[in-house]
């Protein structure tokens, strides 16, 4: 009897308690795995020169979707996590009474003015537009002739600037253009009063757009440092040069994170119009994770 009594005890005893989960090996294998994928990223990041604080945040952004990553699909979530924090911004043009005007401004040798080259000659060709260009770099040897020669030979209408008063003529000389780009010279980051200089220039040009050219080469911090400097001449788009220079592209994600600027174009070498790439944010994801530039 004392052993029945012991066993009815026993039974209701775990009748009572809720059953122990049992721990699976898969969830476990599971936490290992993502864990191996998150420091894959982290080095893989590392390797191509982003900045610590916005890999965090690039691996805080996937853990939301952990449940979801494997080793297959991490690399497309990676992307497309990195795309998700690159601004780009397409160039647009209305055929008006009036030409859309656009400046280029940036650090001596990023490449100006054989990008002002290929957007004119992709604008007339390309896109059938009438275009015009005015030229304030009078002080680099051989620059006005680089770009009076590119005109001559593309039969786009080409000026040179001299004066303030000399860029307010000359658009009005050239009213009836669909578009008119602006070359403006080389100047440091460092040196405010050159700075102020070309603002003096763009200032009597109702500009509405300028776009600051920067290369693929720089340092980060050199690339946020003149970022920042130039913000005087109000800038509202990036160029980025020299792709086909540069060994990681890291430092084009700290620039766009730091300062939330959209990217306009890209560059990838000297040939007339084709080494351009219209700013997309996927291309850019691709080629700042993977090291390359995508074809």
């Amino acid at each position: 009897e004392i052993a029945k009594l012991k066993n009815k005890i026993y039974r209701k005893k775990q009748e009572a308690e809720p059953p122990k989960k049992k721990k699976t090996k898969s969830k476990s294998v599971s936490k290992n795995i993502n864990k191996k994928l998150s420091e894959e990223v982290i080095d893989i990041l590392t390797h191509r020169d982003v900045d610590e604080r916005i890999i965090s945040t690039v691996v805080n952004q996937l853990n939301k979707y952990s449940a979801f990553l494997n080793k297959k699909n991490l690399d497309s979530y990676v992307v497309s996590t990195i795309a998700s924090m690159i601004p780009t911004a397409n160039f647009e043009i209305n055929k008006q009474r009036k030409p859309k005007i656009v400046s280029l401004v940036g650090p001596t040798g990023v490449g100006k003015t054989t990008c002002i080259a290929k957007l004119s000659v992709i604008s007339k060709i390309l896109h059938n537009l009438n275009v015009g260009l005015i030229s304030i770099d009078t002080y680099r040897l051989g620059a006005l002739d680089q770009l009076k020669i590119f005109a001559d030979i593309s039969d786009i209408e080409f000026h040179v600037a001299y004066e303030p008063a000399d860029v307010s003529k000359f658009i009005s000389k050239m009213k009836k253009k669909d578009l008119i780009f602006i070359d403006t010279v080389g100047r440091s980051q460092n040196k405010t009063e050159q700075l102020e200089g070309i603002n003096d220039f763009l200032k009597v040009s109702n500009i509405d757009e300028t776009y600051l050219v920067l290369s693929a080469t720089s340092m980060s911090k050199n690339m946020i440092n003149a970022a920042q400097k130039f913000r005087m001449l109000n800038y509202n788009g990036i160029v980025i040069t020299k792709l086909d220079e540069a060994v990681s592209f890291g430092n084009i994600f700290n620039l766009v994170t730091a300062i939330n600027v959209p990217i306009k174009y890209l560059t990838n070498g000297q040939i007339i119009p084709d080494d351009i790439i219209a700013g997309d944010s996927e291309f850019i994801a691709n080629m700042i994770y993977s090291g390359k530039i995508m074809q």
